[in-house]
C-alpha cells in the first residue's frame, strides 16, 4: 500500500460548508496564521520521531500465566483485561499485569542496549518498529563509605568484648579479584538486564565496552618509554617526589611563618575519597598543618580530578561482556549514531543507539535510583536524649508506599522505635502513627520514578508507568 506524504495544500475554512468561524480571525488580519496552523502534515514524516515528544508512549508490561513475559498492551487494552478480570496486577513500577489464561506466545525479537557507567546505567529495549523499555539507572556509591563503617564496629567490638577470632584482613575471593564497591556494581548490571528479562522477551544485548588509557589521558604527548618511567622515577617514595615538586616550600603560607619543619597534607579528607596520589598531596609547614587541623587557619580544599569512572570501565568490561554472554560495540561507534540521529548526549539516548534505534517510536522513560534496603544508622538527632538504638526491623521502610485516608503516599521511614511514620506526597507531608497506614507495595532496592504527571493511574489499579 501506497504511504502517503506531505500534502502541499491547506484545509479550506471559508466554503459554504463549513461555518463562517474563521471569519473574525480573518478580518482582523491573522489569516496568515490560520493558513500555517491549517496544513495537512504527513503521516510517515522522519522528523523528531527519535526526541521524546510531550506525550510520549505509555506502555504495560504482560507475563504469561507461566510468568513467561510476552510483547507489552496499551494501557487501554490493560484496563479493560483488568476490569474482565481476565488478567492481576503483579508490579506498579513499571506497571506490569499477569494474564490469568494460557495464550499464545507469540514474540518478536528485542533487543537491549546498555550504555554502563560508574554512577549510572542507560538502558533500552526496542524493536524494528518501536522502543519498548527506557530508563536510566543511578547506581549506589556509598559502598567504600559503608565498608569503613563496618570495619569500625568490627574493630570496637574486638577491643572491648575482647573478641576471640583474630581479624582476617585477607578473606576476598579470589576468582575476580575485585574490590567490594566493584563487585557491587558489577553485579548491579547483571540484575538489570535480569530485571528487564523478566518484563520484556528479550532476545539479543549488546553492550558498551571501553578501555582508558589514564596516563594518555594525564598526558597526551606520552609515548614508548615513557609508560615505564612515569612522574615519580628516580624518586625513593610519594613523600620525596611531592616535596620536589613543591620546591621544599609550604605551599600554603609560602615561608611567612618561617617554619623549617615540612609536612604532607592531604588536600581533601578521607570523607571525600582522598588517596595517596601525588595530586591529593600538599607540602606545608608543620605550623600550618598543625593549625588546620585545629580549626585556626583551614587550609582550602580543591576539586581534584579522579579517575574511578574509567577504572572501574577498564576493569570490569569484559567480565560484564562474559557474565552477560552478549556482543559489545564501542563508543565511538555509539557516539556516530547519536550524531546522525541529532540526539542529545544522555545514558537513555546512547542506550537507544546501542540496541539498533533508528526511527522508531520513543517511549516513555524510566528514572531508577538504587538505594539500600536496610542501614545501621542511629537516630542522634532526638534533641538532648540519648541516641534511640533500632532493636528490630520496621516493618515499613523509606521509600515504601502506603495508604493513610484512602490517599497514597510515601514513606520517609519510621521513628520513635516504629510508632510513628513520616509520610509524603505531592501536596502534603504527614507524621502519623504506624498503625493507621496501610502497606500499598514495598519500595525494595529499585526506585523505579515515572516522569509522569502526578495522580495519572490505570483504571484505579495503581499508579501507571
Amino acid at each position: 500500500m501506497q504511504k502517503l506524504e506531505r500534502r502541499n495544500t491547506y484545509t479550506p475554512r471559508n466554503t459554504s460548508l463549513v461555518p463562517g468561524n474563521c471569519d473574525p480571525v480573518i478580518k482582523h488580519g491573522q489569516c496568515d496564521q490560520v493558513l500555517q496552523s491549517s496544513k495537512t502534515l504527513s503521516n510517515n514524516s522522519e522528523e523528531n520521531q527519535c526526541q521524546h515528544t510531550d506525550r510520549p508512549t505509555v506502555i504495560v508490561y504482560v507475563l504469561h500465566q507461566d510468568g513467561t513475559p510476552l510483547m507489552p498492551y496499551k494501557p487501554a487494552k490493560a484496563s479493560h483485561l483488568l476490569k474482565q478480570k481476565k488478567a492481576r496486577v503483579v508490579s506498579r513500577k513499571p506497571f506490569t499485569i499477569r494474564l490469568s489464561w494460557d495464550c499464545e506466545k507469540n514474540v518478536q525479537p528485542v533487543t537491549l542496549g546498555i550504555d554502563s557507567g560508574y554512577k549510572s546505567v542507560g538502558l533500552s529495549a526496542t524493536t524494528g518498529k518501536k522502543e519498548l523499555f527506557s530508563a536510566e539507572v543511578t547506581l549506589r556509591t556509598d559502598i567504600p563509605k559503608l565498608m569503613k563503617e563496618r570495619r569500625m564496629y568490627r574493630r570496637q567490638k574486638r577491643n572491648k568484648h575482647h573478641w576471640y577470632r583474630p581479624p582476617r584482613f585477607n578473606n576476598r575471593m579470589k576468582e575476580d579479584n575485585l574490590v567490594p564497591s566493584i563487585k557491587h556494581k558489577l553485579d548491579s548490571h547483571i540484575r538489570l538486564v535480569e530485571k528487564v528479562k523478566k518484563l520484556l522477551p528479550i532476545s539479543e544485548v549488546i553492550i558498551e565496552v571501553a578501555n582508558f588509557d589514564i596516563q594518555k589521558i594525564k598526558n597526551p604527548n606520552i609515548f614508548g618509554k615513557e609508560y615505564q618511567q612515569g612522574e615519580q622515577s628516580g624518586f625513593w617514595n610519594t613523600r620525596e617526589y611531592v616535596l620536589h615538586r613543591d620546591n621544599h616550600e609550604c605551599q600554603h603560607c609560602h615561608g611567612k611563618k618561617k617554619d623549617q619543619i615540612l609536612q604532607i597534607h592531604h588536600i581533601n579528607g578521607k570523607s571525600e575519597g582522598a588517596t595517596d596520589r601525588p595530586e591529593e598531596l600538599l607540602t606545608v609547614c608543620k605550623t600550618c598543618h598543625e593549625d588546620h587541623h585545629a580549626g585556626k587557619d583551614i587550609i582550602p580544599k580543591k576539586g581534584i580530578k579522579q579517575f574511578k569512572p574509567e577504572t572501574f570501565m577498564t576493569a570490569i568490561r569484559w567480565k560484564l561482556v562474559t557474565a552477560l554472554g552478549c556482543k559489545h560495540t564501542y563508543g565511538y561507534i555509539t557516539k556516530s549514531g547519536r550524531i546522525e540521529l541529532k540526539l542529545s548526549k544522555s545514558h537513555i539516548n546512547d542506550a537507544f543507539v546501542i540496541a539498533g534505534g533508528s526511527n522508531q517510536e520513543r517511549c516513555r522513560p524510566f528514572f531508577v535510583k538504587q538505594v539500600r534496603r536496610n542501614n545501621r544508622c542511629l537516630q542522634i538527632n532526638r534533641k538532648g536524649f540519648k541516641p534511640s538504638i533500632r532493636k528490630k526491623h520496621y516493618r515499613l521502610q523509606p521509600s515504601d508506599i502506603v495508604r493513610y485516608n484512602s490517599k497514597e503516599y510515601v514513606s520517609k521511614g519510621c521513628h520513635c522505635k516504629g510508632a510513628s511514620i513520616v509520610i509524603v506526597n505531592d501536596t502534603e507531608k504527614l507524621d502519623v502513627n504506624t498503625k493507621k497506614v496501610e502497606l500499598v507495595c514495598y519500595g525494595k532496592g529499585l526506585q523505579f520514578r515515572s516522569w509522569l504527571k502526578p495522580g495519572v493511574s490505570l483504571d484505579g489499579a495503581g499508579e501507571a508507568l
